[in-house]
């Protein structure tokens, strides 16, 4: 289950709407071991694409290096779909190399930039395999045993 509190999955939201139809991506990196999101940072989608992701090289290294520095790692990893459901493409599917994280997608497709719902799921992918996980949207995410 993804457990994320309600700023964190307004920030995700917005910068979904905000980038349609272009795929928005970023991630919400948090404290190693925690599965706790902490803190949301927002890519640029380096392709451009309405159908594509990809994250920008230098960008991708220098927020690596910067969870290092900080004992953090990516507990979301998360995209949007501007014309799709949020489900897991083929491509996403091959690229999810963080088996500890959860895989976010926001589908913008029906409202696109405008005021409306979205759909938001969340998936474990590991080794190929996709499984759809509970969202709860909380206040404020507590911090786990594990973090104690």
């Amino acid at each position: 289950m993804l457990q994320i509190d309600q700023a964190t999955y307004d920030a995700l939201v917005e910068h979904a709407k905000r980038d349609h139809p272009v795929e928005a991506c970023g991630m919400v990196v948090g404290p190693i071991g925690s599965d706790r999101p902490a803190r949301h940072v927002e890519m640029v989608n380096a392709a451009g694409s309405p159908t594509f992701y990809e994250y920008d090289s230098t960008d991708l290294f220098q927020l690596y290096k910067e969870m290092d520095d900080r004992d953090e790692e990516p507990v979301v990893i998360y995209h949007s779909h501007s014309a799709t459901e949020a489900y897991p493409s083929v491509t996403d599917i091959n690229l999810a190399g963080e088996p500890g994280a959860h895989y976010v997608l926001v589908s913008t497709r029906e409202h696109g930039n405008n005021p409306g719902p979205v759909e938001f799921r969340s998936y474990r992918i590991i080794d190929g395999v996709v499984t759809e996980e509970e969202v709860t949207i909380v206040d404020t995410v507590i911090p786990s045993e594990e973090s104690s």
